[in-house]
């Protein structure tokens, strides 16, 4: 961690190789971002093509602000498989790469690093289960 430097507001930058690592960098967050405002329906429409959908949603979003009849929604008419997303489809490259980091409330207690394939057979003991 010695590549850290704390700032003024007590926060530290990350590591250079941490940076190396990061799926974006700063003028490609900025870029996102400015089109998230300039397009949204765009912007989400090619966000939701990072999901694996049963049913690919038509409508992106769906708003009103109108006093007393506030609603908002979100790829209303698409259908997901959430367990699908969040573990299924990773099995196949990362089965023994870290899903969940458990940090037990004991610090006296080790932490445990679930892999995918550890979480995929659990999720479906809990669901023959159920």
């Amino acid at each position: 961690m010695k590549d850290e430097v704390q700032s003024t507001t007590g926060a530290f930058a990350p590591s250079a190789e941490f940076v190396s690592r990061a799926h974006v960098d700063a003028s490609g967050y900025e870029a996102l971002y400015a089109r998230s405002l300039s397009d949204p329906e765009g912007f989400w429409a090619d966000q939701a093509g990072r999901l694996d959908w049963v049913s690919t949603p038509t409508k992106i979003k769906n708003t009103c602000f109108d006093f007393g009849a506030v609603s908002i929604k979100w790829y209303e008419d698409g259908l997901l498989n959430v367990a699908y997303n969040c573990v299924d489809r990773h099995l196949a490259t990362r089965a023994d790469q870290t899903a969940i980091l458990f940090e037990p409330d004991n610090p006296e207690e080790p932490a445990q690093h679930i892999t995918y394939a550890q979480l995929s057979d659990r999720v479906n003991r809990m669901a023959n289960v159920l």
